[in-house]
């Protein structure tokens, strides 16, 4: 949909990016996707440091982000909000419960069970707009000027995540899941989400001017 919208899409790989020469391109949109660390990991995980300065330097010039689970985290962090671990993992379908802003938001368009797939969680930010809830996770996403953050998964598809389930076999196996449940679900659910996803990635983009 990027490309149709007449983005040029540059892939970069975070653990191995050069974000200080990235910090020096022109950007129109920044799109931060997820992982299995977290954003207090950077003792382990050098490249963190770097890419939230990348993400705080965006913020401060108000350049439209989009940040996905990990990527949602980082852009809480990078606003000063408090990010840490949830009570337990959050992983399978099931549907958000919208704020009244999130009503009036692009987040409205997911009318039914999204993908949910982490164990951190943040506090909502200075000045940000909280737009959904799960009842393990108080705070699925927010908007802050030109940034909008989703704890959750709008961007995956049923085909993808079968990915998932091999990289992520050892979690999986932990939290009593199996793969055979996780695909049942996504074939039920997936369809109407990326329709939904679409609705709410083409009117974030109108809002962007």
């Amino acid at each position: 949909m990027l490309a149709e919208k007449g983005y040029a899409i540059r892939y970069v790989d975070a653990p191995i990016a050069d974000f200080l020469l990235l910090a020096k391109g022109s950007w129109d949109l920044l799109v931060v996707l997820g992982g299995p660390i977290g954003v207090d990991d950077m003792e382990d995980y050098p490249f963190m440091a770097p890419e939230l300065k990348f993400i705080e330097t965006r913020l401060r010039a108000a350049l439209p982000t989009l940040g996905i689970c990990l990527g949602s985290q980082f852009l809480a962090k990078a606003l000063g909000a408090t990010v840490r671990k949830g009570e337990c993992m959050e992983i399978g379908w099931k549907p958000l419960t919208l704020t009244q802003a999130g009503q009036s938001s692009p987040v409205r368009h997911f009318s039914g069970p999204v993908l949910h797939w982490h164990g951190d969680q943040f506090d909502l930010p200075k000045d940000a707009l909280a737009l959904a809830a799960t009842d393990l996770t108080p705070c699925q996403g927010f908007s802050w000027g030109r940034a909008l953050a989703l704890q959750f998964h709008p961007e995956v598809t049923a085909r993808g995540l079968e990915q998932w389930y091999v990289g992520n076999v050892g979690e999986i196996r932990e939290q009593g899941l199996t793969p055979a449940g996780l695909r049942r679900d996504a074939e039920r659910h997936a369809p109407a989400m990326e329709r939904q996803a679409a609705a709410m990635l083409g009117d974030w983009l109108a809002l962007l001017g």
